[in-house]
């Protein structure tokens, strides 16, 4: 647990560095942009959080490398492997400059040293056909390669509210650590362990009050790790189902491609254009601010920190059968499609004004008085 509490300590440390000298870096580090269309918040906030996430995982490697050099060696090798991805959002965060095609590249390309590196490829899904195709290096390669840049993009994508992608992704890590801990996988374990350290010293400060974002640096940082952790694990284990890290992502992923869908084909907009569409958008707008009403409803902080326990909810729903069925490849599948039609009716439901009851708390006024 010391990895767990170095990290943690490590990154509640630098984040509140980072909050506290603001007034040193804002110019570059804050999001000033307060009128788009997925901008809630009142005033420009840091948004490098994920230098303090970075720093902690760096902080963690250099301890299990000093107690355990076997483990930790490895652990510093995904950081390496880790830095494209890193440094990519983290430029993006302070020049505004790096496109989302190029930060998904560079994720990639981070897949692709962490191949070189550690020979992570994920060459089965159990799906026999595509099996057939993995077992080719090359073809294993790229699709190991897209799929971990998914999985990063999809953790950038769902980064919109207060404690969003943070606690997201220490449930999804939180599962994996679990399942690499009963099969006694010491690098895969600590590096759950310290990147749940990492992203809760950050959470601290960003959840309820939102004073610092995680950033594209963070989030393609975690999403890489979680994408690489998970094809690691399936490639060590073959009891692993390759189903069970593919149940645990499927909120951000299925995320990622209904948004794809809704503006290529329903839009007939870019995938690439920002909207107000998403689904803890639309939890903010149909059901949080309606929940609150009145003069509270014009608290932006409360607002925005109030969206976040639904989707916490709606993660639960895949992250719990996963870690019950991470055996079983049937079973995860089920549970797979399950979740996409929740999704869909859920989506269904809060976009035609017919929310769930058991999402609506109590009644109030909109922000008008009405």
């Amino acid at each position: 647990m010391i990895v767990l509490l170095t990290a943690f300590l490590t990154s509640l440390i630098v984040t509140a560095l980072v909050i506290r000298y603001d007034h040193l870096h804002a110019r570059y580090s804050a999001d000033h942009d307060l009128q788009g269309v997925q901008k809630f918040h009142a005033a420009p906030v840091p948004r490098i959080g994920g230098l303090g996430v970075f720093l902690a995982l760096v902080a963690a490697g250099i301890w299990l490398f000093l107690v355990r050099p076997d483990v930790g060696r490895l652990f510093l090798l995904l950081l390496v492997a880790s830095l494209p991805a890193f440094l990519g959002g983290i430029i993006e965060d302070l020049t505004k400059r790096v496109g989302v095609l190029a930060r998904l590249g560079l994720t990639m390309g981070a897949s692709l040293l962490g191949f070189w590196l550690l020979n992570a490829t994920l060459s089965r899904v159990d799906i026999p056909l595509v099996d057939d195709l993995l077992r080719y290096g090359v073809v294993a390669l790229v699709f190991t390669a897209v799929a971990v840049g998914g999985v990063a993009n999809a953790i950038n994508i769902i980064d919109g509210f207060n404690g969003l992608a943070g606690m997201v992704s220490i449930m999804i890590l939180g599962a994996l650590g679990y399942v690499c801990y009963v099969l006694g996988d010491h690098l895969l374990w600590n590096v759950c362990l310290a990147s749940i350290g990492g992203i809760f010293g950050f959470f601290v400060w960003n959840y309820p009050r939102g004073l610092i974002f995680l950033g594209d640096g963070g989030a393609y940082l975690v999403g890489f790790l979680i994408g690489e952790v998970s094809v690691l694990l399936v490639a060590r284990h073959p009891e692993v189902s390759p189903w069970f890290p593919m149940l645990l992502v499927i909120y951000p992923v299925f995320e990622t491609l209904f948004s794809v869908y809704r503006r290529k084909f329903i839009q007939g907009a870019s995938p690439g254009m920002p909207d107000a569409l998403h689904m803890h958008t639309l939890i903010y707008k149909r059901l949080v601010r309606w929940v609150l009403g009145g003069v509270a409803a014009r608290d932006l902080s409360a607002r925005n920190s109030m969206t976040s326990p639904y989707l916490w909810l709606l993660c639960s729903l895949s992250v719990i059968p996963a870690l019950l069925f991470w055996r079983s490849t049937p079973l995860l599948m089920l549970c797979t499609l399950g979740f996409a039609a929740l999704y869909v009716w859920l989506y269904r439901r809060i976009v035609t004004f017919r929310s769930p009851r058991m999402l609506v708390r109590r009644q109030g006024r909109n922000e008008d008085g009405t």
